[in-house]
């Protein structure tokens, strides 16, 4: 049974940071691409970062570039996501992906975690 799981949400103030991580099994995602995206109330599902499990070649999106940090760590089977400088609109439920390819659609990813709520107060 395949399953991602995510930790490391919580409430930060502006300006600050937290960690997030995603714990898989159940299969091998060596030749998977892991992914980030994030969910506000009433907006449609958005990404954040990738990163492929096998070479390590990290993409991001603009907004959050300089800001965040992808990585993984293959001897643990995590992927994390650094959260640096942490504004009130980077407030959503935080979900963890993997797919086969590269894509920014949300749509194309086959293995999802259950989220975790990141709230960043003014």
């Amino acid at each position: 049974q395949v399953q991602l799981v995510e930790s490391g949400g919580g409430l930060v103030q502006a300006g600050g940071s937290l960690r997030l991580s995603c714990v898989v099994s159940g299969r091998t995602f060596s030749s998977y691409v892991m992914a980030w995206f994030r969910q506000a109330p009433g907006k449609e599902r958005e990404f954040v970062a990738a990163i492929r499990w096998n070479g390590g070649s990290t993409y991001y999106a603009d907004s959050m570039k300089g800001r965040f940090t992808i990585s993984r760590d293959n001897a643990k089977n995590t992927m994390s996501l650094q959260l640096n400088s942490l504004k009130p609109e980077d407030t959503a439920v935080y979900y963890c992906a993997a797919g086969l390819m590269y894509v920014r659609d949300y749509r194309r990813y086959t293995y999802w975690g259950q989220g975790t709520q990141v709230t960043v107060s003014s």
